[in-house]
C-alpha cells in the first residue's frame, strides 16, 4: 500500500467530497495519506479530519510561507498543541517561497526557523517547502539541521545542484506529479537515479499538480491521492525499477520519516 507523504485534503477543492476522495485513493491502493498543515487553521482542520479517519490519515501543523504574515507567537503555541496530539507527525508545511512573495521576505525567515526550532524541540520531523529561495532556504536549514530528526523537501523540482546540496544536508526528497510535466519536469526524470532509495518518498501534493501524463484526464483538473500510483509507475521507469518495487521502497522510507505503525 503506498502512502501519500503530501494531500491538501483540507483545501476547498475537496469541501464537498472529501470522504469519498480518500475512499478512492484506498481502493486505488493508497492506504495511507499525510495531511498537509498551512497555518494554524489549517493544521487544526487537518488534526480533525485525521481524528475521523485513525489509520489511514495523518497531519502535519505548520505555517506555509505565503501565511507567514499572520504568524505569531500565539500561532507557534497552537502548533505545538497541535503537534501533541495522536495522529500529527511532523512541523510543516514550512520554508520560504520568494516567487508569489505573499509575505514579506523577513517575515518568512523568521517563522521558518521558529518552526525549524520547534520540530526540534518537539524531536518530530519537518515538512519543507521551497521556491526561488534555495540559497536562503539552505542556510538556514543549515544552521539548525544537527538539531533535527529528520527533515523532507517536499515537492521537490530543483537542479542536479540543488538536489546534491539537500542530501548533503540528509534531507528527504518528495516526487510529485511534476515528473510527468513535459515541460517542466524532463531534468527530474534524470536525476531520479541519485536519490538514494531510503531517502525518497512519493506525494501528489493534491489538488495541485495533476500529471499531465494522466489518462483520461479528470474534466475538473483536480490531483487526488487516488493517482498516487501512476506517480509511483512514471518514477519506477525512469529508476529502472517496477512500480511494486518502489511502492514497497517509498512505504517503508516513509514509514521510518514519519514514524508510522507497520
Amino acid at each position: 500500500m503506498l502512502i501519500d507523504i503530501g494531500v491538501n485534503l483540507t483545501a476547498k477543492a475537496f469541501a464537498k467530497d472529501v470522504d469519498a476522495v480518500i475512499a478512492a485513493a484506498m481502493d486505488a491502493g493508497v492506504g495511507r495519506m499525510i495531511v498537509t498543515g498551512t497555518d494554524a487553521a489549517h493544521s487544526q482542520k487537518a488534526l480533525e479530519l485525521t481524528q475521523r479517519h485513525p489509520g489511514v490519515l495523518y497531519s502535519t501543523a505548520g505555517v506555509h510561507p505565503h501565511n507567514a504574515s499572520g504568524c505569531s507567537d500565539a500561532t507557534l503555541a497552537k502548533l505545538a498543541e497541535l503537534a501533541a496530539q495522536p495522529g500529527v507527525v511532523a512541523i510543516g508545511e514550512c520554508g520560504l517561497d520568494f516567487y508569489r512573495m505573499y509575505s514579506p521576505r523577513a517575515d518568512q525567515e523568521k517563522w521558518f526557523e521558529a518552526q525549524l526550532e520547534l520540530a526540534a524541540d518537539l524531536r518530530l520531523p519537518v515538512f519543507l517547502h521551497e521556491r526561488d529561495a534555495h540559497g536562503t532556504y539552505l542556510e538556514i536549514i543549515a544552521r539548525h539541521r544537527a538539531s533535527l530528526v529528520d527533515a523532507v523537501a517536499h515537492c521537490f523540482t530543483g537542479s542536479a545542484d540543488e538536489l546534491a546540496a539537500y542530501l548533503d544536508l540528509d534531507l528527504h526528497i518528495g516526487l510529485t506529479g511534476w515528473i510527468c510535466d513535459e515541460r517542466r519536469g524532463l531534468h527530474l526524470r534524470e536525476l531520479v537515479g541519485r536519490i538514494p532509495a531510503e531517502r525518497l518518498m512519493l506525494e501528489t501534493d493534491a489538488p495541485y499538480i495533476l500529471p499531465r501524463t494522466l489518462e483520461p484526464r479528470p474534466e475538473s483538473r483536480r490531483n487526488e491521492p487516488k493517482f498516487l500510483p501512476h506517480i509511483c509507475a512514471m518514477v519506477a521507469q525512469y529508476l529502472g525499477s517496477t512500480p511494486e518495487e518502489l511502492a514497497a521502497a517509498t512505504t517503508k522510507t516513509a514509514q521510518r520519516f514519519f514514524r508510522l505503525p507497520d
